[in-house]
């Protein structure tokens, strides 16, 4: 059932031309005697962002997605293997899906799936993890606040990180822009 233009909201999803777009940014301008919407939306299946204009009368369908928490398992060369938390169901999605959030999952992590129907859509992400430091250079001895060094995580993230940070030490790494939060 079709919706106004106008009750879309920054996060919906909507269904344009049988392709699922995710509403980034809304805009309702005025101008004189007209008025439209501009409306910037994320492609879900090829993760192009479009801007659209509509007027204000227009209908658009939403689309109806389903979210699960989905453990990941472990991945091979070309897929990522969750597994469903409730039915114990397992699905495999390419690397082009999991994209960014491979750099902070790692086996046992649970993160959540969106569906559309059965077909997997993206991984969402906690907006912090905690990820163990394999690799940086040691610190010296006294300088404990003058600076960073980067440093190694276990799923190959690089994140800069103050002096004191030593191999074996499990941090808070934000999602969001990968930065280290502090110690976990």
């Amino acid at each position: 059932m079709a919706i106004p233009i106008n009750e879309i909201k920054p996060g919906m999803t909507v269904s344009i031309n049988r392709d699922l777009f995710r509403c980034l940014d809304y805009h309702h301008q005025r101008a004189a005697q007209q008025s439209w919407i501009k409306i910037k939306f994320k492609n879900l299946r090829s993760g192009a962002i479009i801007d659209r204009t509509f007027k204000p009368g227009e209908k658009i369908e939403p689309a109806h997605i389903e979210y699960k928490q989905m453990q990941f398992l472990y991945a091979d060369l070309a897929l990522f293997h969750f597994m469903d938390q409730t039915t114990y169901e397992q699905i495999a999605l390419p690397k082009e899906k999991v994209s960014d959030a491979a750099k902070y999952i790692k086996e046992g992590f649970v993160v959540g799936i969106s569906f559309y129907g059965d077909e997997a859509l993206d991984v969402s992400l906690p907006a912090a993890v905690e990820l163990k430091v394999v690799e940086t250079s040691p610190g010296f001895k006294g300088d404990t606040v003058s600076g960073t060094k980067p440093a190694t995580m276990e799923t190959g993230l690089v994140v800069q990180v103050p002096f004191f940070v030593n191999v074996g030490d499990l941090l808070k790494v934000g999602t969001e822009e990968g930065k280290y939060l502090g110690r976990a």
